[in-house]
């Protein structure tokens, strides 16, 4: 292991902005997959060009390199690769499950009248009849209905990690730039996984991989540190960017003010971008996490604020919040379509959502202290 490396890893300590981050990210897709909902509005997508998949999947590569970077120096690289495989297969088994119950759920709901159209809204149009061949399609994840891509996408990523986090450890600027390497060429020559019968995958692995690297890399060299923030003319940059991503983001949503953009931003610049992630996309990201890590650093005190618990609590057990999310975006998005969808149904709905997200959270972490020692559970 590169010894600066395991300086980096050895000087961690516990940052509750990884929590926060994926979090914000939970809630942020929740009230994303629920269409026509004026909640959505207000989350990072609207602004830039990258959104709450972004948030997971870096968060994700730097998490995963920190504690099973950690792990290989105290008990080696091999018990690591294994606990990473072990994340792996939870992850699967989490999306088989939540795959099966979620288009039994769907398909119910349509085969009730209730909201028929739904099937093909969901991208499982061939559910009512051949439903052993959906579920067949969906266990070697060629099959991929709506709200459940970004799930699917993890799987193939945690794959790559324990190759990713053995070059991270020895050679990082290598491993990263062999990462690039991989992104470029996916594009150019349109690597993708495919979709029965003809589609590809709404987050291609080939780029995404990168995002996560990066997040990896950050991890294990340290250089999210102080030495980026002293930089002003890099923090100016950065926030001119933000501010550019914003207008033109905003514009694009007006029809009268997208008019006046010129063809070149409107050719290039297309906010449906995210299965190849956008090279704009990814600058978009790191700007803003690195002005967000300038101006609210590890010990700020805004960070024990009490309404920001919840949140960070979601963060931490990501996992089933997410898989909570995804049914409560369909059970949203349907009390909707078939009820009065006013602004203040939409609102109730979404706090509905956000606030059972947040009490399974509170509910996982509290059976988690139950298993502990009792010693344990009175500092945990």
């Amino acid at each position: 292991m590169k010894p600066s490396v395991q300086a980096n890893l050895a000087a961690f300590q516990h940052d509750p902005r990884l929590y926060l981050t994926l979090g914000i990210a939970n809630w942020s897709v929740f009230v994303d997959h629920i269409p026509n909902n004026v909640v959505n509005l207000l989350t990072l997508r609207n602004f830039g060009f990258s959104g709450a998949a972004d948030l997971f999947v870096f968060v994700a590569g730097y998490g995963m390199a920190i504690i099973h970077g950690k792990i290989a120096l105290e008990r080696g690289y091999v018990v690591a690769a294994t606990r990473i495989f072990q994340r792996m297969w939870r992850l699967y088994a989490a999306y088989v499950v939540l795959f099966v119950i979620y288009i039994d759920a769907i398909a119910y709901v349509a085969s009730q009248s209730m909201a028929p159209e739904i099937i093909n809204e969901y991208n499982i149009s061939g559910i009512i009849e051949h439903p052993l061949r959906i579920l067949i399609r969906g266990l070697v994840l060629q099959e991929e209905p709506l709200n459940l891509d970004l799930l699917q996408l993890m799987i193939p990523l945690m794959a790559l990690l324990p190759l990713a986090l053995w070059g991270l450890l020895r050679r990082p600027n290598l491993t990263l730039a062999a990462s690039v390497a991989l992104y470029v060429a996916a594009r150019w020559f349109g690597w993708n996984f495919r979709v029965y019968p003809d589609q590809e995958w709404t987050f291609n692995p080939f780029c995404w991989q990168m995002l996560m690297v990066l997040g990896g890399w950050f991890a294990v060299t340290g250089t999210s540190g102080r030495a980026l923030h002293g930089l002003s003319w890099l923090r100016v940059l950065a926030g001119a960017y933000l501010v550019f991503a914003m207008a033109i983001t905003l514009m694009r949503h007006s029809p009268t003010l997208a008019a006046y953009l010129p063809d070149i931003v409107l050719n290039t610049i297309t906010p449906t971008d995210k299965e190849d992630l956008a090279p704009y996309r990814v600058v978009h990201f790191l700007a803003l996490a690195f002005l967000a890590t300038y101006f609210v650093p590890a010990d700020h005190p805004g960070l024990r604020l009490k309404p920001l618990q919840a949140v960070i609590r979601c963060g931490e057990e990501w996992l089933a919040v997410f898989c909570v999310g995804v049914f409560l975006s369909f059970a949203g998005h349907l009390i909707l379509i078939t009820g009065a969808n006013l602004v203040v149904m939409q609102i109730a709905v979404s706090l509905a959502g956000f606030a059972a997200m947040a009490a399974v959270a509170y509910y996982i972490a509290w059976s988690k202290r139950q298993d502990l020692p009792a010693a344990l559970r009175q500092q945990a």
